[in-house]
């Protein structure tokens, strides 16, 4: 199951595990519906890496 962030009308964000089916969970601030929003996301790939050391397409 994934990790999902979730906003209440409060403003307090939190972190859950729950299924990707998942639109609302209760705040455990304020215990009113809590929906889920979309965060950035911090994978990021940088330099030569295992893209350019082995598959990368030989085709130029």
């Amino acid at each position: 199951m994934p990790v999902y962030e979730f906003q209440c009308k409060c403003g307090h964000i939190t972190e859950e595990l729950v299924r990707m089916d998942t639109q609302t969970i209760e705040c455990p601030k304020c215990h009113q519906q809590a929906k889920k929003i979309i965060s950035a996301c911090s994978f990021e790939l940088k330099g030569g890496g295992w893209y350019a050391d082995g598959y990368a397409s030989s085709k130029k």
